[in-house]
């Protein structure tokens, strides 16, 4: 199953994934879909919340010409068990970015051929099939345009771990994979007033205009590697984002404290805690506490039962850049040879243009650590990247 799916990546898939797929009830993943959405729409309905989300935006990343809605969704959850015994999902993160949408469609199409499951099985959400489901991206990511003028964008692509998903993803829609740090800027056609000016990539001699970028560069990475580009975000250019930068900041983490909902654990901003607000908010005892940094991926930062001096040690400027959380004790649903291991299911909704926000696959990360992401779990078996089936 593992060279099959090197095979269709092009690619050598350096994470970990899971020696088993995963079974769900089909209620419980269109609940957790539900709550993601609801969550979403309550948020793009409160002006309040968007004005302050976008001003915590670093000044040098916020992007000129922000759309009406993100393109893109995730929503994380872990499964806790209620007194009554049910299964209750619990928000672990959400984040208007992409996700590997074109590497867990093989990873489920491999599981499915590997084990021979149950060809009734169902892997895709909003009752799509293979054929909707890659209409679906292509209106989202392509947006009509020359596939030749859309392109995957990311800090050095070649070189990421979800470098799979991308050779799948520009396969299957026959775009172009390209560095961020080598997109340059064009001046205005023939220099005449009225014109933006336009980004382009280079392929041998030739310089393409860019008409649509599938946003794949994580601020976050780009600040961390000092990587120079050679356009301004701030700057208005003839270009069309699929996934423009500014809701990467919005829907994050920095959305919690604003959610009140019995899905997602309290919150506060620590500027706030540490000037004595908030504090009704958390459970008693810091071993129930996490701090987070607000912007930040594959869990770097992440700080357990926090103590006072690593509290209060981080500079009062940045605090606001922190989240302490609830820690919620997640349910090992999953039996594996090794022991029970907790699954942590991801979301995936993608939203076009006039079109409406659309849950279409179920990510499943294992782990039996502290940390669910592949990054935390490299030394154990039965754990990493897997899929979630439902019967029909």
């Amino acid at each position: 199953m593992l060279h099959g799916l090197d095979a269709v990546a092009r690619t050598h898939v350096g994470f970990p994934v899971a020696e088993t797929p995963c079974f769900f009830p089909r209620p419980l993943l269109d609940e957790m879909a539900s709550i993601g959405a609801e969550l979403t729409h309550r948020l793009l309905a409160n002006p309040d919340y968007l004005a302050r989300s976008l001003a915590a935006i670093p000044e040098p990343w916020r992007a000129a010409d922000q759309n009406a809605h993100p393109h893109f969704l995730t929503a994380d959850f872990g499964l806790a068990r209620e007194a009554d015994g049910r299964l209750a999902p619990r928000l672990v993160e959400m984040q208007a970015f992409p996700s590997v949408f074109g590497f867990q469609w093989v990873l489920g199409e491999a599981y499915r051929s590997a084990f021979a499951l149950d060809p009734a099985l169902g892997c895709l959400l909003g009752s799509h099939d293979e054929a909707s489901f890659w209409k679906l991206l292509d209106r989202v990511i392509v947006g009509g345009h020359d596939p030749e003028t859309v392109v995957l964008a990311d800090v050095d692509p070649q070189h990421q771990k979800t470098l799979p998903d991308f050779h799948i993803t520009a396969d299957r829609l026959g775009i172009r994979i390209v560095d961020i740090a080598e997109i340059e800027p064009l001046d205005p056609v023939d220099g005449r007033p009225g014109h933006l000016p336009r980004l382009c990539y280079r392929s041998g001699r030739r310089l393409i205009p860019i008409r649509r970028i599938y946003n794949r560069a994580i601020v976050d990475e780009l600040v961390r590697k000092q990587v120079p580009l050679r356009f301004d975000y701030q700057e208005t250019f003839d270009v069309e984002w699929a996934g423009h930068p500014n809701w990467y900041f919005h829907i994050s983490k920095f959305s919690l404290p604003w959610l009140d909902h019995p899905a997602v654990p309290a919150a506060v901003f620590l500027n706030e805690w540490c000037r004595g607000g908030g504090q009704d908010r958390l459970p008693e005892g810091r071993n129930r506490w996490i701090l987070k940094p607000l912007y930040s991926f594959a869990g770097q930062g992440i700080v357990f039962a926090p103590t006072e001096e690593q509290l209060l040690g981080i500079p009062k400027a940045r605090r606001g850049d922190y989240l302490l959380q609830e820690r919620i004790t997640f349910d090992p649903v999953i039996d594996t040879p090794v022991g029970p291991t907790h699954a942590e299911i991801r979301i995936l909704y993608a939203w076009p243009d006039r079109g409406k926000l659309t849950p279409v696959l179920a990510l499943v990360r294992l782990g039996r650590g502290r940390m669910m992401g592949v990054d935390h779990n490299r030394d154990q078996a039965w754990v990493g990247a897997s899929a979630a089936f439902f019967p029909a």
